[in-house]
């Protein structure tokens, strides 16, 4: 069985987080729970950013919404940002 993923926070993302509409953050909270057991499913269109963000990557919350991550190690991630396409400048 797969190893699940270890999810880390900046306190930009917690606050950015805070921030949301509830109904937003409980989309948010369910495509977490996903993309720690299964960080590539397709519903999440889990991708490597290019350009001066190529260390990142990002999925889909919802059609606007994305979590900015980079990964630390093999089943560790670092959540950096979530928000609309804005978090990628």
């Amino acid at each position: 069985m797969e190893r699940e993923l270890t999810v880390q926070l900046t306190t930009n993302f917690q606050r950015a987080f805070s921030k949301l509409p509830s109904r937003l953050q409980q989309q948010a909270i369910t495509k977490d729970q996903r993309f720690r057991k299964t960080p590539f499913h397709p519903s999440l269109r889990t991708h490597k950013l290019k350009g001066p963000l190529d260390s990142f990557w990002s999925y889909s919350v919802s059609y606007s919404y994305r979590i900015l991550f980079r990964f630390l190690k093999e089943h560790e991630v670092l959540y950096y940002d979530i928000g609309t396409h804005e978090i990628y400048r």
